[in-house]
């Protein structure tokens, strides 16, 4: 009954595949970008940021040449930043130890940082048609689909979703296969309202068979917490003064207002005064609510409270520190929260 699986999904896939940047390349660095930047991000997101990217480190050994403060940059805005830092500190591995080319050998490319199971098939069957399974969030609830697999979409199913995978992966275009799933997950086979009467491979799917797809996966509930902080406009004529997070935790290395969290039955002023002094050592003198920015992350809603500062001692310059104009702004990395408010300071 799987004998044309894949005949039948390839074909489908030449004729429906959206044209997308990283499709028109057999550049391995080209396509493992476009791997990292998929990853928890829509590709309408990425197509803007995946052309600027290639347009600024054009091969990897641009990407090692950078500095991270760049990288980070061009990063902005896409989240998880922990991709971009595995891109650069991979690149610089593979400038030393493989003479700038992505290895063919998946135990190779797996000891590169970033490079999991995924990673490591997708860009080594898309680039080289190395025979290798992939899952992720569309691959999965295709093949639960397929299978009929109850329960939630997790890397519980994954062992069962691969030994199918393996018996209907071709022997050529593996590659091509690889993406037609994923494209089948997102055009067809959809989370919600899935497109059965347009499949190519209907005729393989238990769910559709016994007519429980739109119960297959189950749905996974989330659970969104609200946070609230305070952020601090510190100006002095034309510059306002931003900090450096820490190397690690969230938001590692990227700049920033000075603030933080309200803490419970903690008024904003008295959450202001609290984090200026923690931050910076410096004693508030007034303020003036601006704005409120909302913000997500994937299970935080964070509302900003931005306001201009009065400070009674001034906070100091050092290289974690700096007063920055609204034309260097674009130098320094910065949280997607952060950019929103340079964007609302601006108007």
């Amino acid at each position: 009954m799987l004998n044309n699986f894949s005949t039948d999904l390839l074909r489908w896939y030449r004729l429906n595949k959206r044209d997308l940047p990283w499709r028109r390349t057999k550049d391995p660095y080209k396509i493992w970008v476009s791997e990292i930047m998929l990853q928890q991000t829509t590709v309408s997101t990425v197509i803007a940021y995946y052309e600027r990217w290639i347009e600024t480190f054009p091969t990897i050994h641009d990407l090692a040449g950078a500095s991270l403060q760049r990288v980070l940059k061009q990063w902005q805005g896409l989240g998880y930043y922990n991709r971009a830092k595995n891109l650069h500190k991979a690149a610089g591995i593979l400038i030393k130890e493989h003479g700038g080319v992505l290895p063919k050998d998946p135990r190779g490319i797996r000891a590169l940082p970033g490079f999991g199971p995924y990673t490591t098939g997708s860009v080594l069957s898309i680039a080289y048609d190395i025979p290798l399974t992939i899952i992720d969030a569309n691959v999965r609830r295709v093949a639960m689909r397929l299978l009929a697999l109850p329960g939630v979409a997790d890397i519980k199913k994954d062992p069962k979703i691969n030994d199918f995978l393996i018996k209907v992966l071709p022997d050529r275009q593996v590659g091509d296969f690889n993406q037609a799933l994923m494209e089948l997950g997102a055009l067809v086979c959809r989370a919600r309202e899935p497109l059965c009467m347009s499949c190519p491979v209907k005729k393989y799917c238990e769910a559709y068979r016994a007519g429980n797809q739109e119960i297959i996966p189950e749905t996974k509930k989330r659970m969104i917490k609200d946070l609230k902080a305070v952020i601090a406009i510190i100006k002095n004529a034309d510059s306002y003064f931003i900090q450096k997070r820490p190397s690690k935790g969230l938001l590692a290395d990227l700049w920033e207002f000075p603030g933080g969290k309200i803490k419970p039955g903690e008024s904003k002023k008295k959450a202001l005064a609290r984090e200026l002094k923690e931050e910076l050592g410096v004693k508030l003198k007034s303020s003036t609510h601006l704005f409120d920015v909302i913000h997500f992350y994937t299970q935080f809603r964070v509302t900003l409270s931005v306001f201009i500062c009065t400070l009674e001692n001034d906070p100091k310059e050092d290289k974690y520190r700096k007063w920055v104009t609204f034309e260097n702004f674009s130098k320094y990395p910065m949280p997607s929260g952060s950019a929103k408010i340079i964007d609302k300071l601006k108007k």
